[in-house]
């Protein structure tokens, strides 16, 4: 059975997605296209798998509970093959609740993954007293990488990275640093766009301008300032849009044709 289309986190709460499938006690996947893609698995009618790229059980469930962009898939034909949530679903919600306030702090000083951090000058002279994790982390807060590269350095859970990097910022160690710009940015220019539109109506029709305003959001970029560097992972994201797999991967195809012919 295909896959079906459950609706859009920049417009419902995952939370407001999830509920009728909990009440009808579904047994199915969830797939959350986002940045990152997400899956989770429900067994009549309970959370029992969620795994998100740097998170699994409940830390990528309250991940997901977090998102804001992201569409929603749901597959009733698939079942899980592991289980990495074993508390009762109400519990799991539960400890969503409790969590939810912290996440939302945590989300003022951490915006993205792609915030960056550096130490901060102490202004209080007094003796701070850290884990081991925090040393880690400190260890590698250049000022250059990002929060992704750093979960990816440590290989560690994502809402560890996040908990820990709040921590520090909230005992002065380290601050949020302002994101290296390139300095030779190959702008990709309003064509591409256009040519891109014109190859996704052939397959999703008068919705296509939308599906790319709402791609350039998520990556907060706009059609004048877009760089070239990231034409092929946008070509990929917009293809993701396609539900039927081989008009996706045609649409791929054409799309990086002609984005490879027309480089200069």
């Amino acid at each position: 059975m295909p896959q079906t289309f459950l609706g859009d986190l920049s417009k419902s709460k995952f939370f407001d997605i999830l509920k009728p499938l909990l009440s009808a006690r579904t047994t199915g996947k969830l797939f959350i296209k986002s940045k990152e893609d997400a899956e989770l698995y429900l067994s009549d009618g309970s959370i029992v798998h969620a795994r998100t790229l740097h998170s699994l059980g409940q830390n990528a469930f309250f991940m997901m509970m977090s998102w804001e962009t992201g569409r929603i898939l749901y597959d009733s034909d698939a079942h899980f093959q592991e289980k990495t949530i074993d508390i009762p679903t109400e519990q799991l919600l539960l400890n969503w609740s409790y969590e939810k306030p912290h996440f939302e702090k945590i989300k003022e000083v951490i915006p993205s993954k792609d915030a960056i951090f550096h130490l901060s000058l102490l202004k209080n002279p007094e003796d701070k007293s850290i884990t081991t994790d925090q040393w880690n982390v400190l260890a590698l807060c250049n000022g250059v990488r990002t929060v992704s590269e750093l979960i990816h350095a440590l290989k560690w859970d994502e809402f560890k990275m996040l908990d820990t990097i709040y921590q520090l910022v909230q005992s002065g160690l380290i601050e949020k640093a302002e994101a290296q710009k390139p300095l030779n940015k190959k702008l990709i220019g309003k064509d591409f766009f256009r040519r891109l539109e014109g190859e996704l109506r052939k397959v999703l029709g008068p919705i296509s301008p939308l599906i790319i305003q709402k791609k350039l959001t998520e990556l907060g970029e706009t059609e004048d300032s877009f760089s070239s560097d990231l034409a092929l992972s946008f070509i990929k994201a917009v293809g993701e849009e396609v539900p039927d797999e081989q008009a996706q991967e045609q649409f791929k195809k054409e799309a990086i044709k002609f984005f490879s012919t027309g480089k200069q």
